[in-house]
């Protein structure tokens, strides 16, 4: 039985309170007709023009569009000449906001994410998709692909499911690898989840 997609209004919210209602949902990646699914454990906020460290800190541009737009639409972007970073718009529309995905936890097509990781199929789990980078590469997310592409929809190959898992406590801590605005407690993880990026 296919679980409930998150619906469009479960974006509207500021990106703190999204990104605490994201984690232990499931991010599920469709692809020639395979499933990759993980169940979200770290996430980190991003609040636009009022976030120094924000993409959208110093306004709209061809590149950070997809974030002053409706909210539930993927923004992807690449680092450090080497890495994609998946992002979920957040906000009502015109107000930039977003949640980065950190890390999964592996649930379903591990077999598929460790090559598309390069790695052997009996990797760890924990190395398929804990950190940003990790994530994308195993789920084969890329900008050119999937920016702009709409999570709240089924058809669209990449949304978030719900199967009605709680966390037992979630943890706050500083965002990791910026420079401005680092101190402040955006990063939230799953408590105690051994698929946290470290």
């Amino acid at each position: 039985m296919a679980l409930p997609v998150l619906p469009r209004a479960f974006y509207v919210d500021p990106p703190d309170v999204v990104a605490r209602k994201l984690l232990g949902k499931v991010l599920v990646r469709r692809d020639e007709g395979r499933r990759l699914a993980g169940r979200i454990v770290e996430v980190e906020a991003y609040f636009g023009m009022n976030d120094p460290a924000a993409h959208a800190f110093t306004g709209k541009t061809a590149r950070n569009a997809v974030l002053f737009g409706p909210p539930g639409f993927a923004y992807v972007y690449f680092i450090y000449g080497m890495h994609y970073c998946l992002n979920i718009s957040c906000e009502p529309e015109g107000q930039a906001g977003c949640i980065l995905l950190r890390a999964l936890e592996p649930l379903e097509g591990l077999k598929t994410m460790a090559e598309l990781r390069g790695l052997g199929e009996n990797a760890s789990p924990r190395l398929l998709t804990s950190g940003p980078g990790r994530l994308c590469q195993a789920l084969a997310i890329a900008r050119e692909t999937h920016n702009g592409v709409d999570v709240t929809s089924r058809r669209s190959g990449l949304h978030v499911e719900d199967d009605g898992f709680v966390p037992e406590k979630v943890a706050a801590s500083p965002r990791v690898g910026i420079r401005r605005a680092a101190e402040w407690p955006q990063r939230f993880t799953i408590a105690g989840n051994r698929y946290v990026s470290r």
